[in-house]
């Protein structure tokens, strides 16, 4: 069972969509194991963006990303990074599908609601960087052979 990161960025706590992440990534059938609220700091933001550094728009993503609170989240399931990046959309919202968080609720390149980890790898760093072990919950829910299959 693969785990992924997923950040509910600036945008979305301001937009008040973070529920709306959420219910899109269970009715997709992921299961939500760790969840907290942040407000990442200058050290954090650099971290979690470092294969970005020294791009020209590492500084504006370190900004944006601690102007304001974020929700992380780790979902699990089977496929789940893939999974959730199909569920979140093209990082560019204008070239997103309906139906994905990004393609039908997000305008801009900069302001697109969600992170979601690229691979199994970068997942558990990212995961590493917001979540303790004993913060993530491994739990069964009830009715999971259904979603998941045996």
């Amino acid at each position: 069972m693969e785990r992924t990161l997923v950040l509910a960025k600036p945008d979305a706590v301001a937009r008040g969509l973070v529920g709306e992440i959420v219910s899109r990534l269970e009715r997709k059938g992921l299961k939500l194991v760790a969840m907290k609220m942040v407000w990442m700091d200058k050290e954090m933001a650099e971290r979690h963006y470092q294969v970005h550094k020294g791009k020209d728009f590492f500084e504006g993503l370190v900004e944006y990303i601690t102007s304001l609170p974020i929700v992380a989240m780790v979902w699990e399931g089977p496929s789940a990074v893939s999974s959730v990046r199909a569920v979140m959309g093209a990082t560019d919202p204008a070239k997103a599908s309906p139906g994905t968080i990004r393609g039908d609720l997000a305008l801009d390149i900069s302001n697109n609601l969600v992170h979601g980890s690229d691979s199994v790898d970068s997942a558990e760093k990212e995961i590493a960087l917001f979540f303790k072990p004993f913060e993530i919950y491994d739990w069964k829910r009830p009715g999971e052979e259904f979603i998941r299959g045996k």
